[in-house]
C-alpha cells in the first residue's frame, strides 16, 4: 500500500462520523444502564403482572413439607389463617387428589398433629435411603419394656421389673434417650419411684394419632418383635454388603408409616 492510499484512508476517517448502532439497554432491578442514542425505559410504570396470592391449600402443603415433625391443627390454623373445620376439609381434599394422581405420600394425622408420610409400598426404598450401620437400635429388652409401659402407663420401674423378671435400668435409659417415654411424676409409694408413660414421639414412631388408636397388646408385641428381627437382619445384610429385601408388610410397619431416619 503506497503513501497516497494511506493518506486517503486517514482523510476519510477524519471527515466521516462513525455510525453507532442502537443497543438495547440492560435492565437491572429498578434502573437501567444508559446507552448512547437510546431512550431509557421507565421500569417503574411498566405493566408487570402481580404475583398470585398463595392459596390455603398451597400454604398447608408448604408448611407440612417443611415441618420435620407433626404440626398441630391449631398451629396450622394460626399460620394459614384458617378455621379447623375448613382446614380439615382441605386436608381431606388434598389426600383425595394425591390418591387420584397416584402420589407416593399422604397427609397423616399422627401424634396429635399432621405430617406428610410416604406410603408403606415405598418403605423398602425409603429404608435404603437412610440405611447406615448404627448401634442405637432398640434392643429386644427395650422393646419389651416399651410394650409394658404402653399398656400399663403410668408405671414404675419396680413394676416393669416385676413383669419382665430382670433389671430395667438400661432399657428405661435407652427409651428416655430416644424420647419414646417420659417421666410423669412420682408414685405415692415407698421410695416415691418415678412414673413412666409414652411420649408424643412414641405416637409418631407407630404412626398413631393418639393412644386411643393403640393396637391390641398382641398386635403391638408382634410388631415390636418384627422390628427387632428386621433390625437384626438388616445389620447382617450391611455386614454382608447386600441390600435388604423386606417389604413394608414383612417388616411389620403400620399403615401410613415409614422407618425413622436411623432405620428404626
Amino acid at each position: 500500500m503506497n503513501q497516497d492510499t494511506d493518506g486517503k484512508i486517514m482523510e476519510r476517517l477524519e471527515t466521516e462520523e462513525p455510525k453507532i448502532e442502537a443497543i438495547a439497554p440492560v435492565v437491572v432491578d429498578k434502573g437501567v444502564f444508559p446507552v448512547a442514542g437510546v431512550e431509557p425505559i421507565d421500569t417503574a410504570n411498566a405493566d408487570v403482572a402481580p404475583a398470585p396470592t398463595p392459596t390455603e391449600r398451597q400454604i398447608i402443603e408448604a408448611l407440612l413439607f417443611a415441618a420435620p415433625s407433626p404440626v398441630t391443627l391449631s398451629r396450622l390454623c394460626e399460620i394459614a389463617g384458617s378455621k379447623p373445620e375448613m382446614l380439615n376439609a382441605t386436608i381431606d381434599e388434598l389426600n383425595r387428589e394425591y390418591e387420584a394422581a397416584g402420589r407416593a405420600f399422604r397427609i397423616q394425622r399422627v401424634a396429635q398433629g399432621l405430617q406428610l408420610y410416604t406410603l408403606p409400598d415405598f418403605a423398602e426404598w425409603v429404608r435404603q435411603l437412610f440405611k447406615t450401620p448404627r448401634a442405637t437400635r432398640l434392643s429386644r429388652a427395650s422393646l419389651e419394656t416399651l410394650a409394658i409401659i404402653a399398656y400399663r402407663q403410668p408405671v414404675t420401674k419396680p413394676e416393669v421389673e416385676q413383669l419382665r423378671g430382670v433389671d430395667a435400668t438400661a432399657p428405661l435409659m435407652t427409651l428416655l434417650e430416644r424420647r419414646l417415654i417420659v417421666i410423669a411424676g412420682r408414685a405415692h409409694k415407698p421410695g416415691n419411684p418415678f412414673l413412666y408413660r409414652t411420649s408424643r414421639e412414641f405416637l409418631r414412631y407407630f404412626g398413631l394419632a393418639d393412644l386411643d388408636l393403640l393396637p391390641s397388646r398382641n398386635e403391638l408385641e408382634g410388631f415390636l418383635r418384627a422390628r427387632a428381627e428386621q433390625a437384626e437382619k438388616e445389620d447382617l445384610d450391611l455386614l454382608a454388603g447386600t441390600a435388604p429385601e423386606a417389604s413394608a408388610t414383612e417388616s411389620g410397619l403400620p399403615p401410613g408409616s415409614v422407618p425413622d431416619a436411623d432405620g428404626e
